[in-house]
């Protein structure tokens, strides 16, 4: 199973230099642009951050997929990106990732003003669940990490709801590290959030995908997809938002463009 064997190479004790070995950066160059535009100093911290991620977290293919390397890489180095400037484990409450070949079914339970509940199946391209899990559409993945420019990240988007959840309940506010700093998070998104939902209503947001009016969760993940991939348009219509997005991930993607 190539995941397990890559989890013992990584588990190994040898080197970072003698672990990454050149051909996985040529497949992270060729997958994942966006890696090619981090600075040398972020693109090794993404390398070990990789290695502790699939050390960590196992990868399963479902609906006939065979995983490969160049998947597992491609996934896990989206993910790390998110977690690239935290300490220990990448994501401690995550599990298992599992990957299909395309979209995939998934039961949605809801309930609707009369307390009637009611079960259907759906599509989707990625899930992300509180037991522990995210499960993807390698399709969706792939074309979301080779067009880094368009704000559509299914990875990006899946792992943003794994970090919110980290603090308990999927709201839009991930784990902060204090009570002012929760303030300032509920202030800005909350302005943000209902200018969103009147611009999309209007048809005159321009940057944030409308999926993200969803709930406060998706736009927290819809907000983190733009973050990485249309950082300047981000950083200009939405100063105080991407402010808070910076210090969250202690990154500025605005200064890869350059």
């Amino acid at each position: 199973m190539i995941w397990q064997k890559l989890k013992e190479l990584f588990g190994g004790g040898a080197t970072m230099a003698e672990v990454f070995r050149p051909e996985w950066i040529g497949l992270l160059q060729q997958n994942m642009p966006l890696y090619t535009r981090l600075p040398e100093e972020l693109r090794l911290r993404l390398h070990q951050r990789i290695t502790q991620f699939i050390s960590s977290v196992r990868f399963e293919g479902c609906g006939g997929l065979e995983l490969t390397e160049s998947m597992i890489l491609t996934i896990a180095a989206q993910a790390c990106l998110l977690v690239l400037q935290r300490e220990g484990r990448p994501y401690p409450k995550l599990s298992a990732v599992y990957v299909y070949p395309a979209t995939f079914s998934s039961v949605s339970t809801r309930m609707d003003a009369h307390g009637i509940v009611t079960e259907g199946a759906v599509r989707r391209l990625g899930e992300s669940s509180r037991w522990g899990t995210v499960v993807l559409a390698w399709d969706s993945v792939a074309q979301g990490a080779h067009y880094p420019d368009d704000g559509d990240n299914v990875t990006f988007h899946e792992f943003a709801h794994q970090l919110d959840r980290e603090d308990g309940p999927t709201d839009g506010a991930p784990a902060l590290a204090s009570g002012a700093a929760y303030r300032r998070w509920s202030r800005v998104f909350h302005d943000n959030y209902a200018d969103f939902l009147q611009k999309t209503e209007e048809g005159t947001e321009k940057t944030l995908d409308a999926y993200g009016a969803t709930n406060p969760a998706e736009f927290f993940a819809v907000a983190t997809e733009t973050f990485f991939e249309k950082p300047r348009q981000l950083s200009e219509e939405r100063p105080e938002l991407y402010a808070e997005l910076m210090k969250y991930y202690s990154l500025d993607p605005c200064e890869w463009l350059r």
